[in-house]
Parts: C-alpha cells; structure tokens; sequence
C-alpha cells in the first residue's frame, strides 16, 4: 500500500469512497500490506477493478489542481476568489497567503452556509496533499467551484512569492 499511496495520493480516500476501505479501524490497512491482501480482507473486490478506481481518482484529482502562477492571475482578475488555509493554526500565523483564510469550524459553516458555486473557492495546504480531501469534503456537500492549490503553499513561495519563509514538517 505505501507504493500505492506515493503514486496516487487520493488512493484512501478512493478506496472509502466506493469501497469502505481505509477509513476506520475495522477496514483500514497497513502500509507493509499489498493492494491484494486489503481487498482479500474487505469483501475480495477484484483489484484490478480497485486498482483502475484509484487511477481514474487520481485522473479526477488532477482536474481540480490550480497552478499556483494560475492562481496568482486568478488573483489580480477576481477579489472574490476565496482562499482558505487547511493548514495547523501554527502554520498559518507563521505564513500564508494574503487575503487567505484560516480553515476554523466557523469558516467551515459560513462557506456551507453560503452555498454559491459562483465564487471560486481555493483550497491551500502545506504541499498539496492534504488539501483534495478537504476540497472534497466541500465537493461532497454540493461546492462544485472549488479548487486546490498544485503543490501548496511551499510551491506558491518558490514559484510566485519568492520572499515567502518556506518551512519542513516533522
């Protein structure tokens, strides 16, 4: 599975999507298990089948990612883009984009309560591999003008504010 899960990031949250696997204890895995041996203990779907599930999430992954010189141009075009922040509070204060939000329950309720598919709403990590699970968590509650920032925040500071602090987790 860590194979797996180095070549498609998204490969959890395919795998509890359609299948409940990955997401709790009774159907998680572990990173030394292979793509067979999961499915052999949840249910035998064919793996072929799960292996092609997972490529074509990665294909609809890809789709929603915004480069970040994108970005920057959606940026002077439209000061509605809202940019929110799915980082750790820490992370935030200590750097983020300007006019960006840090993601709070309350932020959380005012943009489901809002609604609107009609203002872009651009989801910003560290890296950019936490950020499609959030962005399809406001996908899954009916967002569809959301987006997510193509190797976060770190690539945002090489690529387009280059006097950004970059930083390392762990």
């Amino acid at each position: 599975m860590r194979e797996v899960l180095a070549a498609y990031p998204g490969a959890q949250r395919a795998l509890f999507r359609r299948y409940h696997i990955g997401g709790c204890s009774q159907c998680g895995f572990q990173p030394i298990e292979t793509l067979e041996q999961v499915c052999l203990r949840n249910n035998n779907p064919n793996v072929d089948e799960v292996l092609e599930h997972i490529k074509a999430s990665h294909e609809n992954d890809a789709k929603i990612l915004i480069e970040p010189r994108e970005l920057a141009e959606w940026l002077k075009r439209d000061k509605r883009v809202r940019l929110l922040d799915v980082r750790s509070r820490e992370e935030f204060d200590a750097v983020h984009i300007a006019g960006s939000a840090f993601m709070s329950q309350p932020m959380m309720q005012e943009i489901l309560a809002e609604g609107t598919n009609s203002r872009l709403l651009i989801i910003v990590d560290h890296q950019g591999k936490n950020g499609l699970d959030a962005a399809a968590y406001f996908m899954g509650h009916g967002l569809t003008n959301v987006r997510c920032l193509r190797g976060g925040i770190d690539a945002w500071a090489q690529e387009v504010d280059t006097t950004m602090r970059r930083y390392r987790l762990g």
